[in-house]
């Protein structure tokens, strides 16, 4: 679920439509259903399902997919389906159903394949011929208004997937070295910690919230961090305390994207929960539903029962547009209080 970039795509015909979808999107879809949400001209959602299976029935799916865009504020949509008639078909025609029932107009419906385009709703032959209708997203000026725009369109969504995939190799064994040095720093921390200190908390979240920083101040400078800073920074954030310190801090900037990106692909399996659902609120904040949704995936994968990951995999389910949390970090993640200060005696 995307909402849709800053830079302004001219969408004057199906073939303009079908030639924006992979930017809206952030990568070409196949065997796709594709829901393009508008309020009055203006685009500003695309949701993406996978078309049903054999015997599968479509009306559910369809039924999300419409309330996803309905909860938008969308006023119309336009339907599109990526495959062979035979999955496409039963798929397009559940999601039209069902955005009817929403309340939402839809302009229109269309099968894409092979180059060539089929309207559902269009039977007048001059316009939409039987052997459908040819588009060449090469030369389109949707597409060379988007990529001038800076918008990126990747080949299929396992090239996204790949965004956020583990570096192996050495960098893989480096890294297993320096989790091996961050565990005995804990060690050392914990146990140079006062009695009064229960488990070492208050050190844990003192060393965590520093780790933090210098993260973030690594990533506004442009800098990368090393392998010992990874491999602290994510020991750290398995402290509640210490990943809601990071959590606060993150929004859907550029510098947030890249920090949380690579500092997922780095870490140790056992500890991408935290650094991957931080991942994934940046990108929802940014409007980069398609990149937060394989972060989560990889999360949930590895940790399904990891709560600030299930929540953001339920925002994005259900399409709450990030605008829910504008002024962010003012308005505060949930269970995450802000500490009363002290009244002074006058």
């Amino acid at each position: 679920m995307t909402r849709t970039d800053p830079a302004r795509l001219t969408v004057r015909s199906p073939a303009d439509l079908i030639a924006a979808v992979p930017y809206l999107l952030g990568f070409h879809p196949a065997d796709s259903v594709v829901v393009v949400a508008l309020q009055g001209r203006r685009i500003v959602f695309a949701a993406r399902a996978d078309l049903p299976g054999p015997g599968d029935d479509p009306l559910d799916p369809a039924v999300h997919l419409a309330g996803v865009i309905a909860r938008q504020g969308a006023e119309s949509a336009t339907v599109l389906g990526y495959g062979d008639a035979s999955g496409v078909t039963p798929a397009v025609d559940a999601v039209r159903d069902s955005l009817a029932e929403a309340g939402l107009a839809v302009l229109d419906a269309l099968r894409v394949t092979g180059g060539r385009y089929w309207s559902y709703l269009c039977d007048d032959l001059a316009c939409c011929p039987p052997d459908g209708t040819p588009y060449d997203t090469g030369t389109s000026e949707v597409s060379a208004a988007a990529v001038f725009a800076g918008q990126v369109a990747l080949p299929d969504r396992a090239a996204l997937t790949a965004q956020v995939a583990p570096f192996g190799g050495p960098a893989r064994v480096a890294m297993r070295h320096a989790v091996d040095r961050a565990d005995r720093k804990l060690d050392a921390l914990i146990t140079a910690a006062g009695e009064a200190d229960l488990l070492g908390g208050r050190a844990l979240r003192r060393a965590g919230i520093d780790a933090v920083r210098a993260a973030l101040r690594a990533s506004r400078r442009g800098e990368r961090l090393t392998d010992d800073e990874v491999a602290w920074l994510t020991l750290l954030l398995t402290h509640l305390p210490v990943r809601d310190h990071a959590w606060e801090r993150t929004d859907g900037r550029d510098r947030d994207i890249a920090l949380w990106t690579d500092v997922l692909r780095r870490a140790e399996r056992d500890l991408i929960a935290a650094p991957g659902s931080l991942l994934a609120f940046a990108c929802w904040r940014a409007g980069q539903g398609a990149l937060a949704a394989v972060a989560l995936e990889r999360v949930l994968e590895a940790h399904p029962s990891y709560s600030l990951g299930l929540l953001l995999d339920d925002l994005l389910r259900r399409g709450v547009p990030p605008s829910q949390l504008d002024g962010w970090p003012a308005n505060r993640p949930p269970g995450v209080l802000r500490r009363r200060r002290r009244r002074r005696d006058p």
